[in-house]
């Protein structure tokens, strides 16, 4: 199924549970509402919850101080570094829980992933401000496969100089969200607050780091 462009808002559970192409200019993106079964999608989100070491970090925002409003950890090959935001996290090695996650993602992207980065979003309150994953170590055309579970969250994408190409999509849980070519060069995208009372949403981003 592919969306138009300009599309701005897609209730993704009006679609079947297929791939969903979205037809934007100057990227290439791709959904897959029930990635997981919502049985296997319950099972891998309270392991996640409960197994991995969570962390919240300071960022600093026009020289202040500020927790980042969400939790993170970071997964990957060979103890490499990855850094965004003046971050600099160090990698915890793979889990069986984890490498399996990495395994089914990578069946359907044919890339073999080095570094998985992840967010936990315990309410409404946290959230992703506007970026793009176009760091250095993640080369030219990056890769990013996000798999989400938990609470439902709205994920804004909107071009760099066209100022009325935006797109917003559902993230289901137990989906996979797929953007690569050139979208991290054209695009950024963000996960919002909102005020809508949510649960917690879990969310990694697979990568490749050079």
């Amino acid at each position: 199924m592919k969306i138009s462009p300009l599309f701005y808002f897609c209730n993704m559970s009006l679609f079947p549970d297929e791939k969903i192409t979205f037809n934007l200019p100057d990227a290439e993106v791709e959904y897959f509402p029930a990635f997981f079964s919502i049985e296997k999608a319950n099972e891998l989100f309270e392991k996640l919850k409960s197994e991995i070491p969570w962390q919240q970090d300071t960022i600093t925002v026009y020289e202040k101080n500020h927790l980042q409003p969400r939790l993170t950890a970071l997964y990957g090959n060979e103890g490499n570094p990855y850094g965004y935001s003046n971050i600099i996290m160090q990698p915890h090695q793979w889990n069986p829980l984890l490498m399996y996650i990495k395994e089914e993602v990578e069946k359907e992207c044919q890339e073999n992933f080095t570094t998985v980065l992840l967010n936990y979003y315990r309410n409404g309150q946290d959230s992703m401000g506007w970026h793009a994953d176009n760091e250095k170590e993640l080369g030219r055309n990056p890769i990013i496969a996000s798999v989400t579970f938990g609470a439902e969250r709205t994920f804004q994408l909107k071009h760099n100089t066209l100022e009325s190409a935006k797109q917003s999509i559902n993230l289901q849980h137990g989906s996979l969200l797929i953007m690569k070519g050139s979208t991290q060069h054209y695009w950024k995208h963000q996960i919002p607050k909102t005020q809508k009372p949510v649960g917690g949403r879990i969310n990694l981003t697979f990568r490749i780091v050079k």
